[in-house]
């Protein structure tokens, strides 16, 4: 495909054939790169994880969402303008109607070497179903969220998850030969006494795996701090009966990893309470309506859908991206204690993207 040279590298050219002018990188007033996009492709899922929603979620109705045409315009707008990862989520990406046509889409940029990475995550229900064919359009790994290895203990988490389904799609991906990390939110007095077990088992099935600390989030219908769970509590108590040793690994996001002697596995732990990423952030969320969040923990966004519907050329999206990516914070304000009861951003993770 023609190539034209541009901020140092070469790019498509269908990425600049619909802009009178050519993209620039994206760098937020504090001198961070935007190189990493996630994407909530639906704000459904057929789940209800206690920390992540409600019980009765009212969902967005189908007029207001981007069709998967709109989506893969603008995830084609980022990467003309920097994006080197992008992920995919929801809600659960898999229950969007055709999502792998987007995906295999979307592949044409890793076929370009426009785009390093296309990866996912999801629940693992749908993973029998689309595993290989995940694969076969670039995606090499994906993110599984898995809080509890207890069938019972699931299902309550999830409000009438069945375990078995996420199983088998672990092992569906496996013989596809995608590579998964397992990620599991701590939760206080539901899984604290299993974290050892579920490591063990990652590391066993040969997963990496990520803890991450619950985040004030959307109205659950609950109080956040009978869940939450700080990871230096989770840490101290690993260490005690593990061998954890630091290690400089970045796959992009904001985990930071160690690698477990007895298990030779690797453990991420994703910290935005207690010991915040925030000073090396280089990723922004795009909602499937076309809104763009410049932080998780913020609430000033950008709407993206008017430009990209107002003209066929990128000019006005390219300058809406650039205005949004102008006004990125330094960091985020989440509070979690007794005198905090209301969620720091009312909007749902589901919404955002997780």
């Amino acid at each position: 495909m023609p190539a034209r040279r541009h901020a140092g590298r070469w790019i498509s050219v269908d990425f600049l054939n619909s802009a009178t002018t050519a993209p620039r990188d994206m760098i937020d007033p504090f001198g961070r790169a935007v190189t990493y996009l996630r994407v909530s492709v639906t704000d459904r899922c057929d789940l209800r994880c206690v920390y992540c929603m409600s019980e009765h979620m009212t969902f967005l109705p189908k007029k207001d969402v981007l069709t998967l045409e709109e989506l893969d315009r603008l995830c084609s707008a980022f990467v003309a303008k920097g994006v080197r990862k992008l992920r995919l989520t929801g809600g659960e990406p898999l229950v969007r109607k055709n999502i792998m046509s987007l995906v295999r889409s979307l592949s044409r940029h890793l076929k370009t070497n426009d785009l390093d990475e296309l990866t996912l995550t999801t629940n693992g229900n749908h993973l029998e179903e689309f595993a290989g064919e995940l694969f076969d359009c670039g995606v090499k790994r994906i993110n599984v969220s898995l809080d509890t290895l207890n069938e019972a203990k699931f299902r309550a988490i999830t409000r009438w998850g069945d375990i078995s389904k996420v199983f088998g799609g672990l092992e569906a991906a496996k013989r596809a030969g995608l590579a998964v990390k397992i990620n599991a939110v701590a939760l206080k007095g539901v899984n604290e006494d299993e974290i050892e077990d579920i490591v063990r088992w990652a590391h066993g099935q040969g997963f990496d795996m990520t803890l991450i600390e619950t985040m004030p989030l959307g109205d659950i219908e609950g109080d956040r701090t009978d869940q939450y769970l700080p990871l230096s509590q989770v840490r101290a108590r690993l260490a005690g009966k593990l061998t954890l040793e630091d290690i400089p690994l970045k796959t992009g996001g904001p985990a930071r990893y160690v690698l477990i002697k007895e298990t030779g596995g690797r453990l991420g732990f994703i910290t935005p309470m207690t010991h915040n990423f925030c000073e090396s952030c280089n990723r922004v969320r795009l909602t499937c309506t076309g809104t763009l969040y410049m932080c998780l923990g913020q609430t000033d966004a950008a709407d993206l859908r008017a430009p990209l519907r107002a003209s066929e050329s990128n000019d006005l999206l390219y300058a809406a991206i650039d205005a949004a990516i102008g006004r990125k914070p330094e960091g985020h304000d989440f509070v979690i204690d007794r005198d905090t009861l209301r969620p720091a951003v009312a909007r749902h993770m589901s919404v955002t993207g997780g």
